[in-house]
């Protein structure tokens, strides 16, 4: 791995970067207090993130990847890389706000990982949000009881989602239904639903611990009649592929929550070092165990911090160049949900008052981290994932 970060993406994350110090950071703590108002100021942002975007390597909360039938094998540093980098600097600013973002949501990385390429240009440039969660189906996602029935040239929807990340706002919401309950997980597909579409409800808003900025909805649906035309790429069942299809979406997201969980430890962690800077060596010159506690913590901190960074970076760069790193992505989600809650709970208690105080922002990081631990596949499913993968065993010989 080369260690730095692409020099092509300079421009773009010192962008991001004044973004999130003159843009996101004075109104964080104004959305955090007036929960479910929609931060106004992001319109104008919008414009400035197309703008970044208008390369070809651009800011996208939903990852993509290189263009089907690409035979280009030489080492790429695409949309994964410079979406996970940019999202770091934006989440430096806040978690909340950058979920907020117009046409950045992450039902775009399930268009992404398994439209074909019809769907992709014809849902260019919508914000979908991610409909996965049900009340009776949190981190199993292969227990999903929404229904989709095929009915002529429609499919019905009937069932309830719950968590869904600017499930009000956004324009469409990419919806997991399984087309056949006896079939198990080889049947859910995912559908593109647009706002408005008759059968659609959002039924409440959920209050929450942090990212109180970003909306979060419950919506139901019932008799919902959508396009087979929006089923996301393969309408065929294959139980020999089984979940592998609609599950790809996450070998996209999870290194994105990664480094939004690096982004916002990073903002705890810069703070701190800033509140004891007269007890830290800049230079590193000191050995470790001679310098003082609270030196000696943030040290370790700062290397956790850098070991999540890595991983993230290898999962993101992986993804791009079409390599499998289903792996990867979980390794890279545990590392930096864990060291995001470690490091932001642990600069509120080094900062002591302060840190506990609404002066500072350090305890709505340390509130705002702990969903990135949570959401697109809780700990403890990465970690059984990872040993999934290490074992060679399947979803059924180790649960």
């Amino acid at each position: 791995m080369n260690l730095q970060n692409p020099k092509k993406f300079k421009l773009l994350i010192d962008q991001a970067h004044e973004v999130a110090l003159n843009v996101l950071r004075p109104i964080s703590r104004k959305y955090d207090k007036a929960e479910h108002a929609y931060p106004k100021e992001l319109d104008m942002l919008a414009s400035v993130v197309d703008g970044m975007n208008a390369g070809s390597e651009g800011m996208n909360a939903g990852a993509a990847f290189n263009k089907r039938g690409d035979t280009d094998t030489s080492n790429k540093n695409g949309v994964n890389m410079s979406t996970a980098l940019s999202i770091i600097e934006m989440c430096y600013g806040d978690t909340g706000l950058l979920l907020s973002m117009p046409r950045q949501g992450l039902g775009n990385s399930a268009i992404a990982a398994v439209a074909n390429e019809e769907q992709l240009t014809r849902f260019e440039g919508t914000w979908a949000a991610m409909a996965i969660t049900e009340p009776g189906c949190g981190s199993d996602s292969a227990a999903i009881r929404t229904t989709a029935t095929k009915d002529g040239d429609d499919y019905i929807l009937n069932g309830e989602k719950i968590f869904v990340t600017s499930g009000e706002r956004a324009d469409s919401v990419v919806v997991w239904a399984t087309l056949d309950k006896n079939l198990g997980r080889a049947a859910i597909k995912s559908f593109v639903v647009l706002k408005g579409t008759p059968g659609m409800k959002v039924e409440r808003l959920e209050h929450k611990l942090g990212i109180k900025a970003s909306d979060t909805a419950a919506i139901s649906f019932v008799d919902c009649r959508v396009p087979a035309a929006n089923l996301l790429g393969n309408a065929d069942i294959d139980v020999a592929k089984g979940f592998a299809g609609v599950m790809e979406t996450f070998d996209n997201t999870r290194p994105l929550v990664a480094a939004m969980a690096i982004g916002c430890s990073k903002a705890s962690l810069e703070r701190i070092k800033e509140i004891f800077k007269d007890q830290l060596d800049t230079d590193y010159g000191t050995p470790y165990l001679q310098t003082s506690h609270i030196a000696a913590q943030i040290y370790r901190m700062e290397a956790e911090w850098e070991a999540a960074r890595l991983l993230m970076l290898k999962a993101a760069w992986m993804a791009d160049n079409r390599k499998p790193n289903s792996r990867e992505a979980s390794i890279a989600k545990a590392k930096a949900g864990c060291i995001a809650n470690e490091i932001t709970l642990k600069c509120v208690e080094l900062a002591s008052s302060a840190g506990y105080s609404e002066t500072e922002l350090l305890e709505k990081w340390a509130r705002d981290s702990k969903i990135l631990d949570i959401f697109e596949g809780t700990q403890q499913i990465q970690q059984l994932i990872i040993a999934r993968r290490e074992l060679g065993k399947s979803s059924s010989e180790l649960k």
